[in-house]
């Protein structure tokens, strides 16, 4: 269901730079109720989704894809010096296989994402965690994260905690559910065996996409075939509490729609929530008048592709009951 992730800055640092995104987008502050993200430069009539900015509000980067996922690329836009974003661009470790789902380390050093690329030869196979390191600015080549978090099976949407810790999406005989969350603890400079999330978090239907804060105080994932869901998955949310454990996840209403929503991002200063849906404003008795009309509604932003929309995230919280 995936459809088909050390030194923090200050929070003063990340206060100051994440302003200086957000006005490049023309906007003081984050929305108090979802929007489009960054219309006709980041959200346009393609699909887009999975978005990430990085802990110092310099880099960005979200994935367009094809219908049918045939096609799926990783997008980079960066900083200027006048405090504009670049156009975009594919990433420069993106563009032959099917790349998605970027996650940075709360450093900023590292990139996370999925992709099905061939660890030898040029076969793909299925969907593994790779990561990319910044050294001398430049992204470096590719490398599998390997066993034991990549296996046989698909590993999607990568999370990293500020410990080392990496949460991730999995369909494994070993889960709770369908399709669940699952988490590899650093321990002694490797990863765990990975073990799915309780029951606060997995159930027996599909979880996934979960974006965890570094601090491992929030968790933002997407549940489908819940009682009650507004339609096609909805998203949830879950805290810790005192003793470290997931409490019961609660459905963030606030922003859930008829379609899907999932892909869910939160900026490192915790300021701005972010998600992808396919929300539109067309009905089934609009009537298209001529065939410009068409092409018109076909080209516009609320097309029924897939967009990236951002709101509060303090606003989001005060909404969750």
């Amino acid at each position: 269901m995936s459809c088909n992730l050390k030194t923090m800055p200050s929070v003063c640092t990340c206060a100051l730079l994440l302003a200086l995104v957000l006005a490049a987008s023309a906007q003081v502050s984050p929305p108090e109720s979802p929007v489009i993200f960054m219309e006709n430069i980041v959200s346009t009539n393609l699909n887009e989704r999975d978005m990430a900015i990085s802990p110092d509000g310099r880099e960005m980067f979200f994935t367009i894809q094809s219908n049918q996922h045939a096609i799926s690329t990783i997008i980079r836009l960066n900083k200027l010096s006048n405090n504009k974003w670049s156009n975009p661009e594919v990433a420069s470790f993106s563009g032959k296989y099917s790349d998605l789902e970027p996650a940075f380390s709360p450093d900023g050093e590292k990139l996370y994402f999925s992709s099905n690329r061939p660890i030898a030869g040029n076969d793909t196979k299925d969907y593994d965690i790779w990561y990319v390191e910044k050294i001398n600015g430049m992204w470096t080549t590719p490398k599998s994260l390997g066993a034991p978090v990549n296996t046989s099976a698909n590993e999607f949407y990568p999370s990293i905690a500020s410990n080392g810790n990496i949460y991730f999406t999995a369909e494994y005989d070993s889960g709770v559910g369908k399709e669940d969350i699952y988490l590899s603890r650093w321990v002694n400079g490797a990863f765990s065996t990975p073990t799915p999330l309780d029951t606060a978090v997995n159930s027996k239907l599909w979880e996934f996409n979960a974006f965890v804060t570094s601090d491992e105080r929030y968790i933002v994932f997407t549940s489908y075939g819940r009682k009650n869901e507004k339609g096609g998955g909805d998203l949830y949310i879950s805290t810790k509490n005192s003793e470290g454990k997931w409490t019961p996840a609660k459905v963030l209403n606030k922003i859930n729609s008829n379609v899907l929503d999932y892909c869910p991002f939160i900026t490192a200063d915790q300021k701005s929530f972010f998600f992808t849906s396919g929300r539109h404003d067309l009905t089934s008795h609009e009537k298209t008048k001529t065939f410009a009309d068409l092409i018109k509604t076909y080209n516009g932003i609320n097309n029924g592709s897939e967009n990236i929309y951002w709101m509060s995230f303090e606003s989001l919280l005060k909404s969750v009951k």
